[in-house]
């Protein structure tokens, strides 16, 4: 495989954005970017404009960060669809788009956080369904909020399984 092919198949690799993944895409971006040897705009900050003193080494430097930062920004741009890039202000540093983007989905996280937790207080269990299956998924619920930062001691969700059985 030759190195064209090797950088599409990564690059498409990366998850479209979809606002409900945006931790799956943040972390499929930097792995990619990573595996590239693309990632230093997003490690490093950008050193100051050069001038006719800079060294050699200044200049190499420079020029790597403005590499990396505009194939980072690219390639982010590129699994991102059109109606959510619209919705970000233009940026020049790909470590502050890719910030811009993590502050847009805090917000959705809280609300997905606080419909899962509103979803797993008020279950209750129909006396048709598996029992096991119906536990299952609470405890399917406990793990997604977990992802979102929520961790609930197992106590908890076995006080909730038994609230919502019937008596």
């Amino acid at each position: 495989m030759d190195s064209t092919s090797s950088i599409f198949a990564n690059v498409n690799n990366i998850l479209v954005l979809n606002g409900t993944n945006f931790k799956k895409w943040k972390e499929h971006v930097i792995i990619v970017l990573g595996f590239m040897d693309l990632d230093y705009a997003l490690r490093e900050d950008r050193l100051a404009d050069l001038i006719s003193a800079s060294t050699a080494e200044q200049r190499a430097t420079m020029e790597k960060w403005e590499q990396s930062n505009r194939m980072s920004l690219m390639i982010m741009k590129h699994s991102i669809p059109e109606a959510i890039r619209g919705a970000i202000p233009e940026e020049t540093q790909a470590k502050t788009f890719l910030d811009q983007i993590a502050n847009r989905f805090i917000e959705n996280e809280k609300v997905e956080t606080s419909t899962i937790f509103s979803k797993l207080v008020f279950m209750r269990y129909k006396e048709k369904e598996n029992i096991r299956e119906y536990i299952m998924e609470m405890s399917n619920l406990v793990t997604r909020l977990k992802a979102l930062n929520l961790e609930l001691l197992e106590d908890i969700l076995v006080h909730l399984v038994l609230i919502s059985l019937p008596t």
